[in-house]
């Protein structure tokens, strides 16, 4: 890619790996940096140290800041203060486990800033991981099962605060999130800078949160980071969807400055005490802390290394952690030039999603040959049995067998695709329901995998004990695209069309003597109404779920 005249915005792209991928854009002369921080200082700090730089000249520079896990119009707020009134964590609990509609994509903070800048490259330096798992899931359910055993009850807001801490469906709806608000914006790059979880060492690192080697914080920050991997190497894999990369350091990264000072814990000094009087220990951990313990209203101040997100490191601590055979260090200069590489399109070998995507097996020769193979000996004993093979309502989705039913009702209409592509709506909604009437077995097939069957006038259906889609609200014939087979006239005229661009798609194709351009599969190009056949080019096509990817 060539960054020059780009819209660039990068997320987390005021702490230290920002910075210095922000620094070595300059050289490149985008049109737009766009920085972007959760809390404006931060932001605008980043800016201001950019536009120091004698490269910053034409580039413009621009600060944005909140929480791109909340929506927009809470981009002053934190989340710990909107767990603290039942609108917050309603408003939460709905962006995480609510509906998905464009709505409510439209009102996240993230998607407002791929709307407004709309970025051809997007550079995401926050570290996702971290700030889902720290929420600590754990802690929070040890508290509901302290509260429940000692016989208390848990209120509404004690379990609403504990379902905000579930990391998966937070890492969903960011990368969903992220997913449409990029390919509405047309961004054409995504490159991650992501994190192990344990700066590169296993699971015996002496780095952690207590005692425990390591603790179930750090796993839940490392097992985040993995599956955020594997949804950017399913997002690699989407038609339409950016270019996507990731690097991922395995190493402590640092530094930023070294200085002295007073030492910050979560922006603010820490408190310099001094006690001087013995406690029992039967006492010194109760509460409130018992005895005497004088604040000298003074802050700590030491030699500290600022190693950005990872806080401030003393002489010993970072003389530790860098050791050789523990962390050791990487710098964000190296981490930007590896960045700045894969961007420009220079392969580096750092590339997590190239990676996953050379080490994974897909489809092979034997696989595409035995295919062959499989479906002729179904095909004879289907003959043997006199029976249709059709749906069982185990490969899912429901609107999978709906769609197989409703090709083999044509399968049975019907001589063949040319034959079909040729119905009339109102006549074969009067002889499907005909054919469902007369032939139990068939009626049957679907009733029992769970599949009803909405009737021709569109307010009657019939259903087993079982169903697979059901309503959420009011019944309404809406409904019968999920996952029921529609007998009803505007079925089988969204039929007609398909049939119409299968015919010209598959069927009036040139041959294989034309050369190798089109994908030719013999069975599908037969003409035969096969349910298969159709569901797959309706997945395929219509349903826009093509693979990309080998």
């Amino acid at each position: 890619m060539d960054i020059q005249g780009r819209n660039i915005l990068m997320l987390g792209g005021s702490g230290l790996v920002g910075i210095a991928i922000a620094r070595k854009l300059l050289l490149l002369r985008p049109a737009r940096l766009v920085i972007a921080a959760l809390r404006r200082a931060e932001a605008e700090e980043g800016v201001e140290t950019l536009r120091r730089s004698p490269d910053a000249e034409g580039v413009e520079l621009v600060a944005e800041w909140g929480d791109i896990l909340l929506r927009a119009s809470r981009r002053d707020d934190s989340r710990t203060a909107m767990l603290e009134t039942d609108e917050g964590r309603a408003e939460i609990l709905d962006d995480l486990l609510g509906d998905l509609k464009r709505s409510d994509f439209q009102r996240n903070l993230l998607y407002s800033l791929l709307e407004a800048h709309r970025p051809e490259l997007v550079i995401d330096c926050v570290n996702t991981a971290t700030a889902i798992a720290y929420q600590d899931l754990f802690t929070s359910a040890g508290k509901l099962r302290d509260l429940m055993w000692t016989g208390g009850t848990p209120t509404v807001a004690d379990i609403e605060a504990h379902l905000t801490t579930l990391y998966l469906p937070q890492l969903i709806r960011h990368v969903q999130v992220l997913m449409h608000g990029m390919r509405e914006a047309r961004t054409e790059v995504y490159l991650k800078i992501g994190t192990s979880g344990t700066g590169g060492m296993g699971l015996n690192v002496p780095f952690t949160h207590s005692e425990e080697r390591p603790s179930a914080t750090l796993l839940s920050k490392s097992s985040v980071s993995g599956a955020h991997s594997a949804l950017l190497f399913l997002m690699g894999r989407t038609p339409d969807s950016p270019v996507v990369k990731e690097v991922k350091p395995t190493a402590a990264v640092a530094w930023k400055r070294i200085s002295y000072g007073p030492v910050m814990r979560g922006g603010k000094p820490i408190r310099r005490f001094d006690c001087r009087e013995p406690i029992d220990l039967s006492d010194a951990f109760t509460d409130p802390m018992p005895g005497d313990c004088e604040d000298t209203g003074e802050p700590l101040e030491s030699v500290f290394l600022d190693a950005g997100e990872n806080g401030l490191f003393s002489l010993g601590e970072y003389e530790t952690i860098s050791s050789l055979g523990l962390m050791e260090i990487i710098t964000p200069e190296e981490i930007a030039d590896a960045a700045i590489a894969e961007i420009r399109g220079r392969p580096t070998g750092r590339d997590i999603v190239g990676a996953l995507d050379a080490a994974t097996m897909g489809p092979t020769y034997r696989g595409g040959a035995l295919r062959e193979t499989a479906l002729r000996y179904m095909e004879e004993l289907e003959a043997r049995h006199g029976v249709r093979s059709v749906a069982f309502e185990m490969l899912g989705p429901p609107r999978l067998s709906k769609l197989l039913f409703e090709a083999e009702i044509l399968h049975r209409l019907f001589s063949d695709v040319r034959a079909a592509a040729d119905l009339h709506p109102e006549e074969t909604a009067s002889r499907s329901l005909d054919l469902i009437e007369a032939d139990d077995r068939l009626r049957s097939d679907v009733l029992s995998i769970g599949i009803p069957i909405l009737l021709p006038d569109g307010e009657r259906l019939l259903r087993g004990p079982r169903v697979s889609v059901v309503p959420d609200g009011p019944a309404e014939a809406t409904w019968a695209n999920r996952g029921w087979v529609d007998l009803r006239a505007e079925s089988w005229s969204r039929w007609r069309e398909r049939l119409v661009s299968y015919q010209a798609a598959v069927l009036d194709v040139p041959d294989a003597g034309h050369g190798s351009g089109a994908d030719l599969d013999v069975r599908a190009r037969s003409g035969d109404i096969r349910p298969g056949a159709l569901a797959a080019y309706v997945f395929r096509f219509e349903d826009e779920g093509e693979r990309m990817k080998r």
